[in-house]
């Protein structure tokens, strides 16, 4: 193995990066209620994990040293590309944040960002005329801004996966699934009869690709 500079200890690195798309994604999202504050919160503590390892300490790449040394002799565990473990994993060479997967994570990060702002800036002006969110992405799906939120932690995983980070990411999953039924709930008891028709003609979580498809899917 290489033995360069370590890429890592950057603790100042870690508070700045956390903090940028920590308050990135409140200025979007904007919490209010405790449910908005839990879901949040949730958010927030992936991206410290995530950067935590992106820049502090590689907890995974310590785990998975022995295997990484074996499988891929000369592999440099202290430089930052090597993070960069699907990249690693898949054999690409050349530099990783031109690869594929980097890519993707930017798109799904672009665009979970912008569903986020979209979402809430509905859901916004809905609140203050006591009506429901309808239009813009909540024509779509009924829970825009918690799709956003996985598409931003998705986004995360493809760019630079880690342990902790993988265990999360089904455990945010089910957490903001069943904050979205807690939220209809809330909703049904609110608005009534409009809310059904709302629910029974939009998707939960994944849109319709088409007006003929058929019962929207959870």
């Amino acid at each position: 193995m290489n033995h360069s500079e370590s890429a890592y200890g950057l603790w100042s690195l870690v508070i700045l990066n956390s903090a940028i798309f920590i308050m990135f994604a409140f200025s979007f999202f904007k919490p209010a209620t405790g449910r908005d504050w839990r879901t949040f919160g949730a958010f927030a503590a992936f991206v410290v994990a995530l950067f935590v390892e992106m820049y502090g300490f590689p907890l995974t790449i310590y785990l998975m040293s022995g295997w990484l040394q074996t499988r891929f002799p000369g592999l440099d565990l202290l430089s930052h590309n090597s993070g960069h473990l699907w990249s690693t994993l898949l054999g690409e060479k050349g530099d990783p944040h031109f690869g594929v997967l980097h890519i993707a994570s930017y798109i799904f990060l672009g665009y979970g960002f912008y569903l986020l702002s979209t979402a809430w800036h509905v859901l916004y002006h809905a609140q203050r005329r006591n009506s429901l969110a309808t239009s813009g992405p909540y024509a779509r799906i009924r829970h825009p801004q918690y799709v956003a939120f996985v598409m931003i932690l998705l986004g995360f995983l493809l760019q630079w996966p880690t342990l902790l980070t993988l265990v999360m990411f089904p455990i945010l999953l089910l957490m903001y699934g069943r904050l979205a039924v807690t939220e209809e709930e809330e909703m049904r008891s609110q608005f009534g009869d409009v809310y059904d028709l709302y629910a029974k003609r939009t998707p939960r979580f994944f849109p319709n690709l088409s007006p003929s498809s058929g019962t929207p899917k959870d």
